[in-house]
């Protein structure tokens, strides 16, 4: 009987391990766990001031949740939920939860329709994590103060600041007009905010698939460390992520998660996330 008793325990705290470290579907036909943003239709001669209409009166966001350009949609293919963000206005969707303490995957793949101020660049999008504060508010004013995973054509993993964040990334320094570069054999360098570097670090290596195709990424995301993971390739080793205000440097350890609008036409599906309670033994390594 003892024995029995034994077992049941053991198999109910097995199962809730297990369901407390399952994947979470984040997508749905009504993006139900999402809200959306979008500030404006950008130009070329955009430098960062509020737009203003040919009267000189400033322009205001389109604003959160009034998507009526169709900007953010769920479309289906092959019996697969796939949200198209058509990239015609700037903005995002952003998850109505905070998370900490997690993995993130998805996989994304590019469309054919640019806009300006992209029609002759490359292909932009990303995935901005720790979100914290109001919508808009940095550079583009279409986004909240975060760190970004970039989604980009040859810079997938690569890093952005956005606003006033901060983070320590493995590279090298740049040098001359070089970009700093990440890799896992070099120290930590700070990016950012009241740093030294500015916010911008490529990643170690290209590991995109060809257009088309659909890339896996990966976010791991454990109390300080972060870990940018591209078609199953470590491409960025972060720490201390931050922000700063007026000098004061705070610990952004936290908060939503922003898939950008960003000029141009961008497919995300199986956006899945589940809890960690470490981080994983392969990529302990990498904070020796």
């Amino acid at each position: 009987m003892r024995f029995s008793i034994l077992i049941c325990i053991s198999t109910i705290l097995f199962s809730c391990t297990e369901s407390k470290n399952e994947w979470t579907n984040l997508l749905d036909n009504d993006l139900s766990q999402w809200n959306n943003y979008l500030s404006y239709r950008l130009t070329e001669s955009y430098n960062g001031d509020q737009p203003k209409d040919n009267q000189g009166n400033l322009i205001e966001p389109v604003g959160a949740n009034n998507d009526t350009y169709g900007v953010f949609t769920v479309v289906e293919e092959n019996d697969e939920q796939i949200l198209r963000i058509s990239g015609e206005l700037y903005g995002c969707v952003s998850t109505k939860k905070e998370y900490e303490n997690y993995h993130l995957r998805l996989k994304v793949k590019w469309g054919d329709k640019v806009y300006d101020p992209r029609k002759t660049k490359l292909k932009d999008s990303g995935i901005l994590y720790h979100s914290i504060g109001p919508d808009g508010a940095e550079y583009w004013r279409s986004w909240m103060l975060s760190q970004e995973f970039q989604i980009m054509e040859g810079h997938f993993g690569d890093f952005w600041a956005q606003a006033n964040s901060a983070i320590d990334i493995k590279a090298y320094p740049k040098e001359s007009a070089m970009s700093p570069v990440a890799d896992e054999s070099q120290p930590f360098l700070s990016f950012g905010q009241d740093e030294k570097l500015f916010g911008y670090c490529m990643r170690s290596a290209n590991f995109e698939k060809p257009m088309g195709e659909w890339n896996t990424v990966e976010l791991i995301c454990f109390e300080n460390k972060s870990l940018h993971i591209v078609n199953d390739h470590v491409v960025m080793i972060l720490k201390n992520s931050r922000y700063s205000e007026e000098g004061i440097k705070t610990a952004m350890n936290k908060g939503k998660i922003q898939i950008q609008s960003e000029a141009a036409e961008v497919f995300y599906k199986d956006i899945e996330i589940r809890p960690i309670e470490s981080l994983p033994n392969e990529y302990l390594q990498y904070y020796d």
